[in-house]
């Protein structure tokens, strides 16, 4: 299978890599490195990537839509697997257009060149922040989900009522996948774990929100590359667009998630109790029995032993790099 996978450098778009070459498909991933976290840990999954003789890379922004139109029509991708995306909730309060660009016209730009292409499975990431205000848990894809509480959470809704109108006028077969908290090694430094890691480390204290009254379904990375993969391999059934929570379904406490880290680390943290950011939602619990039913697999690592795990590849990065690792 050719795949053309999007954010081929950012989190879960590396492991995603990684986990289809292994399974023997052939892989043109594109990333515009952008500056939103340091390029240089973009530049360091890259390059886990680049020794594996089936794979290609392209620096290139989804925004650009003559470029991306080129591209589609150089390589003619099987599947698409779309994780490219201006990432963080708080960032689009402050940083709007960004996301606008990225996530809407850019996604755009995909299912326009999917259509050209002709091709025969466009899977992308959508996030389960568009539950947003919704408080009946667990979140099913059923859902109504018509009240977001952020940007970034509207352009990913956005993502799947494009989705649904190509699918119904073109026939594009469409599946969104609804991430839920994604953290483990090689993760993103704007989310909690490694803020919480890097802070502990340095003896500085970590901030927790809501007075630490959250519930977070942590999804293991290995667990997401994995449910992806099986996705992206399985055809399309045709028909409508598609949607499936990815999620671990069993929310964990934020202060338990904190001690998690702790024992991890061997360190106490400082803890500073703060009150809710504007954005953000108090749980989020996935039901993932439609998941379960389409693939045979939903994610299942426990907290502890991928926060370990995290903390073992941070170490190691960190390493002899800038000294943040102890």
């Amino acid at each position: 299978m050719r795949l053309l996978i999007t954010g081929a450098a950012g989190f879960i778009g590396m492991h995603a890599a990684a986990r289809l070459l292994e399974r023997g498909h052939e892989v043109l991933g594109i990333d515009n490195l952008n500056a939103y976290y340091d390029p240089a840990l973009k530049a360091a999954r890259l390059e886990r990537l680049l020794p594996h003789p089936k794979f290609r890379f392209e620096k290139l922004d989804i925004a650009e839509a003559a470029e991306m139109e080129k591209l589609f029509q150089r390589n003619s991708p099987d599947v698409v697997l779309h994780l490219a995306a201006q990432a963080g909730v708080r960032n689009s309060l402050e940083n709007p257009m960004a996301y606008v660009t990225s996530n809407v016209a850019g996604f755009l730009n995909i299912l326009e060149g999917c259509r050209a292409a002709k091709a025969a499975h466009l899977c992308y990431a959508s996030s389960s922040s568009v539950y947003g205000a919704n408080a009946a848990m667990p979140f099913r894809e059923e859902d109504r989900v018509d009240s977001p509480v952020s940007l970034y959470a509207a352009t990913k809704r956005a993502n799947e009522l494009m989705a649904e109108s190509y699918s119904r006028l073109y026939g594009l077969a469409c599946t969104g996948l609804r991430f839920f908290t994604v953290y483990g090694p090689w993760g993103r430094p704007d989310m909690a774990l490694f803020v919480f890691t890097r802070a502990i480390l340095e003896g500085r204290p970590i901030r927790v929100f809501n007075g630490g009254d959250m519930l977070r379904d942590f999804t293991y990375i290995d667990d997401i590359a994995e449910a992806v993969a099986r996705i992206v391999e399985r055809p399309h059934p045709g028909g409508p667009a598609r949607l499936f929570n990815v999620g671990h379904g069993s929310p964990v406490k934020l202060m338990d998630f904190v001690r998690a880290v702790e024992r991890a680390l061997g360190r106490k943290a400082q803890i500073e109790l703060a009150p809710m950011q504007a954005g953000d939602v108090p749980a989020t619990y996935a039901s993932t029995e439609k998941l379960r039913a389409e693939i045979g697999y939903a994610p299942a690592t426990p907290v502890e032993a991928g926060v370990e795990r995290f903390v073992a590849w941070y170490r190691e990065y960190y390493a002899g790099r800038d000294g943040k690792a102890a």
